[in-house]
């Protein structure tokens, strides 16, 4: 891979955790396109794995939550290809949950999804990618809601404001071998999505967006492509924000409908 063609990943191996189904099935897809082997997990084989040009993602069936299985996870990756030269930690969510009522249960499972299981997959990549001649990059994917709460997401909101910090904290430790960075996503227009935007198809919360419209997974899968390639070689503990701008104030849509 050189900067006359940063978006050739050929002889590159890249693991996106979650990236059997939505957003990270696209990430997996655009990283084939790209040249890239590909390994993506999930806890159970989907019918339909990543593909692209006539090449499958390979697949490993783990539950990141538990940190000896995250580190199966890169174990296979380096067993099938050799190595491991990027980390999508994809993987995460969250249903609504009345903060007052919410169990602890459910709390330590969301936290357990979208903070520590980046960790340990992050933990076990970074031991293969330091002793690598080039290194490597890990990139988290991230929410808005680290930076602007929604009612019913405390948890979430929590874990993912956690997992911008770890980046940062990630990024100090493990230059200049390893750069970690983190996407901040905002609304991504997803199947399994669809019904949290309304029965007008997203109408309404799209007139909420600067860019009027909500991103698709293509718009994430190729913000990972350049933070994973050479144009952001000097790129290390960033927050990429991907959300089209944010949202417009709810004050100012109030005052002019």
């Amino acid at each position: 891979m050189s900067i006359s063609d940063p978006a050739d990943f050929t002889g590159k191996t890249v693991v996106v955790t979650g990236g059997t189904k939505g957003i990270g099935f696209v990430i997996a897809e655009t990283f084939l396109a790209a040249g890239a082997d590909v390994l993506v997990c999930g806890r159970s084989e989907p019918d339909t794995l990543p593909s692209a040009d006539g090449r499958t993602a390979a697949f490993v069936s783990v539950d990141i939550r538990d940190a000896a299985q995250a580190a199966a996870l890169v174990d296979a990756a380096v067993e099938k290809f050799g190595r491991v030269d990027v980390l999508v930690n994809n993987a995460g969510g969250s249903p609504d949950s009345d903060s007052a009522t919410a169990s602890t249960r459910f709390f330590d499972r969301i936290v357990s999804l979208n903070l520590s299981a980046p960790y340990y997959v992050a933990q076990a990549a970074n031991l293969v990618m330091r002793e690598q001649e080039t290194g490597g990059a890990i990139i988290n994917i991230g929410s808005v809601s680290a930076h602007d709460p929604q009612p019913g997401t405390a948890a979430y909101t929590a874990a993912k404001a956690g997992l911008l910090a770890l980046t940062k904290a990630l990024a100090l430790e493990w230059a200049p071998k390893v750069r970690v960075n983190h996407i901040t996503t905002g609304l991504i227009r997803t199947e399994a999505a669809a019904h949290v935007y309304g029965d007008d198809g997203g109408a309404a919360v799209t007139r909420t967006l600067p860019i009027q419209r909500m991103a698709v997974p293509a718009d994430i899968a190729g913000a990972c492509l350049f933070l994973a390639g050479p144009l952001a070689s000097y790129v290390n503990g960033a927050d990429l924000a991907v959300h089209g701008g944010g949202e417009v104030p709810a004050r100012y849509l109030a005052l002019h409908p």
